[in-house]
């Protein structure tokens, strides 16, 4: 997934594991089995195992719910090019699930170095987000970043498959949000961030790959080695421990009700 970056480059939502937790602690036995799918603990396994079984997996299902993982990605060189002073110029979305981020400005030095570095880190670190304010049963609060973000990268996107996958994505988050029954809410949150989490990890192996393979000569991490005096491939390890540490920062927060 490269994405150059220089010149081309809570409501009522927050509450639902809250009914969770009241709802497990039911006496009917007729309802006692679908109280106990519902507690916290059985959801973020649940929504673990997929999650993790869409990545290892691969395939058809990898490659679709890739899209979302191109989309934080780009979103974060997006921001990490604003926050740096960086004149940010558009994102653009590939049905091969590749992306880039323009954004024009000096094309050396710290920022321009921190806006490439950004985008193989941006889902790690947005499932690791997420995971805390999951741990703090913020569900809602979850959701309304989901909807920033999309918001954020719709008003940048710059072509008409960048502006499909967006839309097909916001149309997905409203019927959670507004059709969806509560009870819903939260497991397609777990969902996410577990993907997000686990996601974050395989594109950077994915990134060694192509590389040894020559395929990926202007990735992230070989302007990262330009820009700066450390070798791509430690770039690719600074991605890989970083994303394997949110990983495991966050699956501690997300396994906590299997553990209490």
């Amino acid at each position: 997934m490269n994405s150059p970056v220089h010149l081309a480059l809570g409501g009522p939502a927050g509450d639902t594991l809250s009914t969770f937790r009241t709802a497990a602690t039911g006496t009917s036995p007729a309802g006692s089995l679908l109280e106990q799918a519902q507690t916290p603990a059985v959801i973020t396994l649940v929504a673990g195992g997929v999650a993790l079984l869409v990545v290892l997996v691969g395939g058809t299902p990898w490659r679709r719910a890739r899209n979302v993982v191109t989309m934080v990605h780009e979103a974060g060189h997006a921001l990490a090019a604003v926050l740096v002073g960086r004149r940010l110029q558009g994102i653009k979305l590939h049905s091969d699930t590749s992306g880039v981020t323009v954004s024009r400005g000096k094309p050396e030095g710290p920022g321009m170095a921190f806006t490439a570095m950004a985008g193989y880190l941006a889902p790690s670190v947005l499932g690791l987000l997420f995971a805390s304010l999951l741990g703090a049963d913020l569900v809602g609060t979850v959701l309304v970043l989901i909807a920033l973000l999309l918001l954020g990268v719709l008003v940048m996107v710059r072509n008409a498959y960048g502006v499909f996958t967006v839309v097909a994505s916001a149309v997905v988050l409203a019927l959670v949000a507004f059709v969806a029954p509560v009870e819903v809410q939260a497991p397609f949150s777990y969902l996410l961030t577990w993907f997000l989490l686990f996601g974050g990890v395989r594109p950077v192996l994915e990134l060694q790959l192509k590389r040894r393979r020559g395929q990926a000569r202007d990735s992230d991490a070989d302007q990262l080695g330009r820009l700066t005096a450390v070798p791509p491939v430690l770039w690719v390890l600074v991605f890989a421990v970083a994303t394997v540490s949110c990983l495991f920062a966050g699956g501690l927060w997300l396994l906590e009700p299997v553990a209490t």
